[in-house]
């Protein structure tokens, strides 16, 4: 399995076994790297209340009230953090797209399934408490759902598209291999010209 496509990649297409096995292994690679993060700062002798990895704290940078100033005051833990959480986000991207492709949609569906969703959970608690507000919180809501089940759930398009051809039918024609041939022996029979048969006084007389 060529994980190098799998994690870090964005072209082709990718069905829905290859999208679960490759989120259970981004999970496992992310209680690792949390652990191997927490060992570093560890060793450095910085003190770690709390440390965590989320692609969403990627809407931050966007929002200044949400900067974490004192985290200044400990550069290798902002350094480690922002190194492992750009890990993470390239890696669930790299997955979402090509699941996307899958579906036959193109990667700007990110916006629909993960941009706007982060941004409205990131300034929700500053935005107007008002009706107008109620189709925007049904859209962050509504709009991950949706994704959860279009790129978990659903089968991408039967045989290629813009996007490359169907992994499905790939993974089908692999497990369909023809097998090995039977011997047949009617197909082994060797036919001799009359020149190469025994001398006459050889052949074995059969009874009628």
């Amino acid at each position: 399995m060529n994980w190098t496509w799998y994690l870090f990649r964005f072209d082709g297409r990718m069905g829905r076994a290859e999208f679960w096995y490759s989120l259970i292994f981004v999970l496992s690679g992310m209680i690792l790297l949390l652990l191997l993060c927490l060992s570093v700062m560890s060793a450095l002798g910085s003190e770690v209340k709390s440390f965590n990895l989320n692609a969403e704290d990627v809407f931050k940078i966007v929002d200044p009230a949400a900067y974490r100033w004192s985290l200044l005051d400990d550069l290798p833990l902002l350094l480690l953090k922002l190194a492992a959480t750009g890990l993470m986000l390239w890696i669930d991207l790299a997955i979402m797209v090509k699941r996307l492709h899958d579906r036959n949609k193109s990667a700007w569906w990110l916006l629909a399934y993960f941009v706007l969703p982060g941004l409205y959970k990131q300034f929700e608690d500053r935005l107007p408490d008002s009706y107008w507000m109620l189709p925007l919180a049904l859209a962050s809501v509504i709009l991950p759902l949706a994704a959860f089940i279009e790129t978990g759930f659903l089968r991408g398009t039967v045989g290629p598209n813009r996007f490359g051809p169907d992994p499905a039918a790939e993974g089908d024609s692999t497990s369909a291999a023809p097998s090995a041939k039977r011997w047949d022996q009617s197909r082994e029979i060797e036919f001799v010209p009359p020149s190469a048969s025994p001398p006459g006084g050889m052949h074995v007389k059969r009874g009628a």
